[in-house]
């Protein structure tokens, strides 16, 4: 038995050695791919200001909206019921011309109570200011009577401190007077508040309110803006500093008017530098004609470094 078993081992020895040999010479054949190296990209900071619309280094195209100074939206001072529109879409205005009036018959009728009563008050002052005189001349012939002794010195006081009196209720009702003067004028503003008009001169770009509707405080009634002058906020980096001056003349175009040209006078410039963007920012106005300008379109403003 030990003699068959050593012959077996003997006999598949070499066969297992030959398999491993055929494994490891079937691996070194096959070429295994490596897969190359990214090649690493120094990460460089972004510059400050890069303005994307720079035709060199030394020269800016910047596009910004044209706006004009005196533009907002008009808001209701009190709570009311729209009673009349005046104003319309389109129209151009005046300051203080009339847009639309909120019913005020409530308004009227308290007003009018306080101006009966401050006539009524104003009456009661003159009363106590008469009803004051005699008891002044009372006081005076007291004063007379008791120097010629015809009469006590209580008698006279009780005339001194009579006089007395009355001058303190002219002065409590004169300020009761002032009170009603000031209530009627507080009365007056609130119906003011019902007259919405125009804060400036211009157009009425929108409207948004229509008759008959209730408004509340602070409720948008209409959008006023003015036509000129127009102007057109920038912002510059800060090698521009010193070289952009205010009075300057720049060329101004629009981009949807390729045909136009337009020039803006420098009319602001920042004296300092905003540290987070290495910018400033300047302020320019259309001179000469607008034409076909108008708030809110896109101009392109040409700038350079050394003019």
């Amino acid at each position: 038995m030990r003699q068959r078993q050593t012959i077996s081992a003997q006999t598949f020895t070499p066969i297992l050695l030959g398999m491993a040999l055929a494994l490891l010479s079937a691996c070194s054949d096959k070429s295994t791919p490596v897969a190359a190296a990214a090649p690493i990209t120094a990460i460089t900071p972004a510059p400050r200001f890069a303005p994307a619309s720079s035709e060199s280094a030394d020269n800016l195209n910047v596009t910004g909206p044209l706006i004009v100074e005196h533009q907002l939206d008009v808001l209701a001072q009190r709570e009311g019921v729209v009673r009349q529109l005046l104003g319309e879409t389109g129209a151009r205005v005046r300051a203080g011309d009339l847009l639309a009036q909120l019913d005020d018959r409530q308004l009227s009728a308290d007003l009018e109570a306080a101006r009966a009563k401050t006539r009524s008050t104003e009456a009661d002052l003159e009363n106590w200011k008469s009803e004051a005189r005699v008891l002044e001349a009372d006081f005076a012939r007291a004063q007379k009577m008791l120097d010629a002794q015809l009469i006590t010195h209580e008698q006279w006081e009780h005339a001194k401190f009579k006089a007395e009196a009355d001058q303190w209720d002219v002065k409590r009702v004169d300020q009761l007077l002032i009170n009603c003067k000031e209530t009627e004028h507080s009365l007056e503003l609130e119906m003011e508040k019902t007259r919405i008009r125009a804060p400036f001169s211009g157009v009425v770009a929108r409207r948004y309110i229509r008759e008959g509707q209730q408004v509340a405080r602070g409720d948008r009634l209409f959008w006023v803006t003015a036509e000129s002058p127009l102007r057109m906020r920038f912002t510059l980096p800060e090698k521009f500093l010193g070289s952009v001056k205010l009075g300057q003349r720049v060329p101004l175009e629009i981009p949807d008017f390729p045909g136009e040209q337009h020039t803006a006078s420098v009319v602001e410039l920042s004296p300092v530098v905003d540290p987070a963007s290495g910018t400033f920012d300047g302020l320019v106005e259309v001179t000469g004609p607008p034409g076909r300008l108008r708030p809110g379109m896109s101009a392109v403003l040409h700038l350079a470094a050394h003019p």
